[in-house]
């Protein structure tokens, strides 16, 4: 089975309508990035802005494809590893941290599934998640309830064929009828996000989701550190390229002055 959820690293190096389009998305996160400095808003801010962007991107870069499968309760491919960039972690680490007591009222223990996916997957390669495949945490009856914080990873990865994710799931199929606007616009977002990060002086690399969230929830105050500069989910960081290489391509595509 042969999925792309893992990094945005490997894309092509947009060009045209597309380099025009990494660029303003570049320079509009790195406002939103000056004007939140230091604060949970600025997190939340900035988050809206790079999701809201996707979101709508897809719509206009994908009308020509065919529907994608993907439905509320199918969960086929929330088994396989996630990465997130900081603002993405601890955007889900504060909705968990609002989310979780209430639904552990209604015996949902959230942080608990968290903590024991992460245990199990734990530096678990791709090809080792997908030979034995570990849950989500975040699905409680089929449906994920961090979706409305679900990372870009999570967002770019859309199936066209339902039976054929269910094929690959069990073995039996080694690629998916996936969409490539979904995946481009993905990579794009994420990229021009990670771009603006670095010139910020933020830690921009991608992070294993599970470990990382775990790692904020542990830690006394990851946004603060974070914002001072410091890498507060060091250990869980999962570059799928050397990040020297990746500074290269960033300085290849920045904006002009």
């Amino acid at each position: 089975m042969t999925v792309d959820t893992a990094s945005a690293a490997h894309a092509d190096l947009p060009a045209g309508d597309d380099l025009d389009f990494y660029r303003a998305l570049h320079r509009a996160l790195a406002a939103t990035l000056a004007a939140g400095r230091g604060s949970t808003a600025g997190v939340e801010r900035l988050m809206a802005q790079a999701l809201d962007t996707f979101d709508g991107n897809v719509r206009l870069r994908c009308a020509d494809e065919p529907p994608v499968a993907c439905r509320k309760a199918c969960a086929t491919c929330c088994h396989l590893r996630v990465v997130a960039t900081m603002p993405e972690v601890l955007l889900a680490a504060h909705f968990l941290a609002r989310v979780a007591p209430p639904l552990a009222d209604r015996g949902i223990d959230l942080v608990g599934a968290l903590r024991a996916a992460e245990a199990m997957t734990h530096r678990r390669s791709e090809a080792e998640r997908v030979a034995e495949p570990v849950r989500c945490p975040f699905l409680a009856q089929g449906v994920c309830v961090i979706y409305p914080v679900r990372p870009l990873a999570c967002r770019g990865h859309a199936s066209t064929d339902a039976r054929a994710c269910v094929e690959a799931a069990a073995g039996r199929r080694a690629e998916l009828p996936a969409s490539a606007g979904h995946r481009q616009v993905r990579a794009l977002v994420q990229s021009a996000l990670q771009s603006s990060l670095r010139d910020a002086g933020l830690a921009w690399g991608v992070y294993e989701f599970n470990e990382a969230l775990v790692t904020a929830l542990d830690h006394p105050g990851p946004a603060a550190a974070w914002w001072a500069g410091d890498d507060p989910l060091a250990g869980a960081r999962c570059d799928e390229l050397p990040p020297g290489e990746q500074e290269q391509v960033f300085d290849r595509l920045r904006p002009p002055a």
